[in-house]
């Protein structure tokens, strides 16, 4: 199957005057069977890429979530925000420092990410999810105990036997999610900053892909769906793989087709369909309302990934 075209966002409402009664009805019909499957289920969402950068698709993701819950599901949204914390750190005049590809994480620069993305970005997911009729609440992995981590420890890519201090970058210990829960039976719906704390009660940043990953893994979710800024896994002609197994994404990995910024993305997908996610989507940001489109309809908006 490829990839549907559809127009790009816009910051004004669709014209949905050509559209009967009638059929406006069908197509609500026509969604009551994925309705009725996914109710009372859980939905863990990261949200980035341009869904949280464009006005418009800021609006439609906000616009999803309420409905989702509206309709009995439980949406739990994981965000990033590296842009955002990029920003900030050169408003101050801080230069990023790189080692294989990750941002060595000192005190000051882990004091901006946790105002960057607990403070700001938090809030404004927040806002946006509650001027659309939900009801939003925002948390940190510090919140409820919920996510305990450890300094990541980084190997050169060469020598193994050598060790690179990043700083503030962690890895997940364990994720205690009982504050999710009591929020989803209060109808609340989570905004989680992926921020965990260590023994000394020391802050650490955390991949949020990872964070969304695990948290749908100990949540028991029906479904993990990525935000991402491409269509979903392409194979080598550039086309849309919309249906894929663990073993078919081994092949994948093994002859390249699979490589660079997607790997620690599809990696984490892959172990949270291993470990009893139902369904992984991989979904495109950057069409209007795309998680409505890949929940409700039977057509493919990115890649799904099974366990078997």
């Amino acid at each position: 199957m490829t990839h549907p075209s559809l127009p790009a966002s816009s910051t004004s409402d669709p014209d949905l005057s050509h559209i009967g009664p009638r059929d406006k009805a069908e197509i609500l019909a026509q969604a009551l069977p994925y309705i009725r499957k996914f109710h009372g289920k859980t939905l863990v969402i990261k949200y980035g890429g341009n869904a949280m950068t464009d006005p418009a698709l800021q609006a439609d993701f906000a616009e999803d979530v309420v409905l989702l819950k509206l309709v009995g599901m439980n949406p739990v949204v994981v965000h990033g925000g590296g842009p955002q914390i990029e920003t900030a750190l050169n408003r101050l005049g801080k230069k990023g420092h790189f080692i294989q590809g990750m941002r060595v994480t000192d005190d000051e620069t882990m004091e901006v990410v946790e105002w960057v993305l607990a403070g700001q970005v938090q809030q404004d997911i927040v806002g946006l999810i509650n001027q659309a009729g939900g009801k939003a609440v925002g948390l940190t992995g510090r919140d409820g105990g919920m996510i305990r981590a450890k300094k990541l420890t980084m190997l050169d890519k060469d020598d193994a036997s050598k060790e690179h201090d990043i700083g503030f970058v962690g890895e997940i210990v364990s994720i205690d999610p009982s504050v999710v829960k009591a929020l989803q039976d209060d109808q609340f719906i989570p905004v989680i900053s992926p921020i965990g704390f260590g023994e000394n009660n020391e802050s650490y940043n955390i991949n949020a892909d990872v964070v969304a990953g695990k948290l749908a893994t100990v949540l028991k979710a029906e479904k993990l769906m990525l935000l991402t800024n491409i269509p979903g896994v392409l194979n080598k002609a550039g086309e849309l793989l919309t249906d894929l197994t663990a073993r078919e994404i081994d092949a994948l990995f093994a002859d390249g087709t699979i490589s660079g910024g997607m790997l620690p993305k599809i990696e984490g997908a892959l172990d949270a369909a291993r470990s009893g996610v139902n369904a992984v989507h991989i979904i495109d940001g950057r069409v209007p309302h795309a998680m409505l489109l890949e929940i409700l309809t039977d057509k493919a908006y990115g890649t799904m990934i099974r366990s078997h």
